[in-house]
């Protein structure tokens, strides 16, 4: 017997029943809304019993990849940044220590986030970057121009290429939105429209050094309005 088998062998069965649900809803992916089958029915189709197959949901669910609700099917989500979201604050229960490390965390990514999407973005996802800076602009609220500006940021991510820079940003969302409440709420959200329009001028001309000054700028000037 090879390791690799040994491994697949002792790996505990309600692991096994989450690797394939896993595999099913992968295969299911792009078809709409997702609802996994019943309880009873997994379990008879998996040839296993109902507390293994509620086993393997539970750790699906504190993955972000189901909701459960009591007495209702178990809804297929997207929320794999959600084990990390919730714990933050039990991490670092100080606010301030809390958003000194998150613009600590975001000046790291975000410039080599701008970089790789003026590099390799396609003309779809600079063109949302676009249509969300005239979104922006056309904000009523602070409300609406805080979920702008994170769709902005998350947008920029997902530009990039990389999928694990949009994931890490999702798993700081929580945090990112008190930031810009305090940021927005504070200086209003003409900074964030001026610093994303030279984000967005240098990926449009596919300059990538250009579009990570500039977004190194805007994440310093915003740790300055927060008192950082």
């Amino acid at each position: 017997m090879s390791i690799a088998e040994f491994q697949v062998q002792a790996q505990p069965l309600a692991a096994q029943v989450a690797d394939r649900l896993v595999q099913l809803i992968r295969q299911g992916a792009g078809d709409g809304p997702q609802q996994l089958p019943a309880e009873r029915q997994l379990a008879q189709q998996m040839g296993v019993s109902r507390p293994v197959v509620r086993e393997a949901i539970k750790r699906l669910e504190m993955q972000g990849l189901v909701d459960v609700r009591q007495g209702k099917s178990v809804k297929v989500v997207n929320q794999l940044h959600r084990p990390v979201s919730t714990s933050l604050s039990l991490l670092i229960p100080d606010m301030t220590e809390r958003l000194s490390q998150l613009q600590e965390t975001r000046i790291v990514i975000e410039p080599e986030s701008a970089r790789l999407a003026a590099e390799r973005g396609s003309e779809e996802g600079i063109a949302k970057l676009r249509a969300l800076q005239d979104a922006l602009m056309a904000a009523d609220s602070i409300e609406e121009a805080i979920e702008v500006d994170l769709q902005f940021h998350h947008a920029l991510a997902q530009a990039s290429g990389n999928l694990m820079f949009r994931l890490f940003l999702d798993s700081l969302a929580d945090i990112s939105r008190e930031s810009r409440r305090r940021t927005i709420g504070r200086v209003g959200k003409q900074p964030a429209i001026d610093h994303h329009e030279q984000i967005v001028r240098a990926i449009e001309r596919r300059r990538p050094q250009a579009a990570a000054k500039a977004m190194r700028h805007h994440i310093k000037m915003a740790s300055d309005d927060l008192g950082l």
